[in-house]
């Protein structure tokens, strides 16, 4: 019997199985690194940073990346596209979160601004509408991208579309 790839397991299931994995794995010991592994193993490109997810409920979602060595660039500071992925996988855990068990998303364009050199652990936090149906909207998701001093870094905006699932 072939198995299914994580990812087409998590969006074939008629519920939200990130809402239901995150409820009952953030409250356990581990479970919030448990949770960010599994979205590593449905989005292997987004794990390619290693962020970690500390706060998800409906309409937000908070992601920190540790800096070393694996993100950095020339410049000895977070590289843009490390901060990129970061913003995304904060932006599309508050609207995946938020979304009714009938729904679907696809982000359909990104813009990000530099604000600063990232250095340090760097905490994106994403904030959007909580979509009430499944009826084809677009979104805007800004997402901020702050130091340990909370100093902003980036700011990013993602267009998100959200669907009825197919059948």
């Amino acid at each position: 019997m072939a198995t299914m790839p994580a990812a087409s397991l998590i969006f074939s299931t008629p519920r939200n199985l990130v809402r239901l994995a995150w409820d009952g794995l953030a409250r356990v010991p581990l479970g919030r690194a448990v949770f960010s592994r599994a979205v590593g193993l449905a989005a292997p490109y987004t794990a390619s940073v290693g962020a970690r997810v500390e706060v998800l409920r409906r309409g937000h979602a908070e992601v920190v990346l540790r800096d070393r060595r694996a993100v950095r660039n020339h410049l000895d500071c977070v590289h843009a596209i490390a901060l990129a992925n970061l913003a995304e996988l904060a932006g599309n855990l508050a609207v995946s979160y938020s979304m009714p068990d009938d729904a679907r998303f696809i982000v359909a364009g990104m813009s990000i601004d530099y604000v600063k050199k990232a250095r340090g652990t760097i905490r994106a936090t994403a904030s959007c509408p909580a979509p009430e149906t499944s009826a084809r909207a677009e979104y805007e998701v800004p997402v901020e991208l702050r130091d340990p001093t909370g100093t902003l870094v980036a700011r990013a905006i993602l267009r998100t579309i959200v669907g009825p699932r197919k059948a």
